[in-house]
This record gives structure tokens, C-alpha cells and sequence, in this order.
């Protein structure tokens, strides 16, 4: 693919490679990121664990058991609310830290968290015991 620059009077040559190319980079980002993150971005909530997967070059796998779950979270910034997607944290009794499952629409997110908090109590505490 041939690209064609027009040195414009008082610009040097190198700014206009470096906007094409940056242009350029841009334009491949957005056609293959979104692609990328639907075909390894995964999750998955059962009655006895919640599954994520995610990563760009190295994927990580992460089984949470519901009976470790200690938390759930739900965060929307700005940007997330503008656009409607929520990000939802499950904090378990890991050193390896909490699950973040990224991108959900407002009401994917609020069942989830419904559903982790007041499905699963694997303790059989009632809704009032913070123990």
C-alpha cells in the first residue's frame, strides 16, 4: 500500500510520517481490539464457583469459589456511564486478588451482583449478620 505525503511550506517531512502512522495504528487498534477482547474476554457464574478469563497476550484463567467470595462490587465512572457499561469486582479470600469482570451493561451487572450476594451464602447467614 503506497501512501502519498504532501510536504506542506514550514513542515518538516517527519510530522507528517508520524501523524500518518499514528493514524495508521489507530486505525488497526480499533478494528482488531474489540474482536480480540469477544473472542478471549470470558465469564461464567455457577452455583459453586464464578470463572472468568482474560488478558491480551497472556490469558489468565481465575476459578473463584463461592464459598470464598467476601465481596461484591460494582463501579461505574464517567465514561462508563456514558456509554452504560459497568465493571463488577468479586473480592475473594485470595492472595491472588480480586476477579474484574469489565464491560457489562447496567442490568447484566446489578442481577450478578444480586446473584452472588443473596443466592450464595454457602454459610446460611441471615441478611442481617455481617459475621
Amino acid at each position: 500500500m503506497a501512501v502519498a505525503v504532501i510536504a506542506l511550506p514550514g513542515h518538516p517531512t517527519w510530522l507528517l510520517w508520524t501523524g500518518a502512522v499514528a493514524v495508521a495504528v489507530a486505525a488497526v487498534h480499533v478494528t482488531v481490539m474489540p474482536r480480540w477482547r469477544f473472542h478471549v474476554h470470558r465469564w461464567e457464574v455457577t452455583s459453586q464457583a464464578v470463572y472468568t478469563q482474560a488478558g491480551w497476550f497472556n490469558v489468565e484463567r481465575r476459578v473463584a469459589p463461592v464459598a470464598r467470595i467476601q465481596t461484591v462490587d460494582s463501579e461505574r465512572g464517567p465514561l462508563e456511564q456514558m456509554f452504560g457499561i459497568t465493571k463488577v469486582t468479586i473480592t475473594t479470600a485470595s492472595a491472588a486478588g480480586p476477579l474484574k469482570i469489565h464491560g457489562l451493561d447496567a442490568d447484566t451487572a446489578a442481577r450478578l451482583a444480586d446473584q452472588l450476594t443473596a443466592e450464595h451464602d454457602p454459610a446460611g447467614r441471615s441478611a442481617g449478620d455481617g459475621t
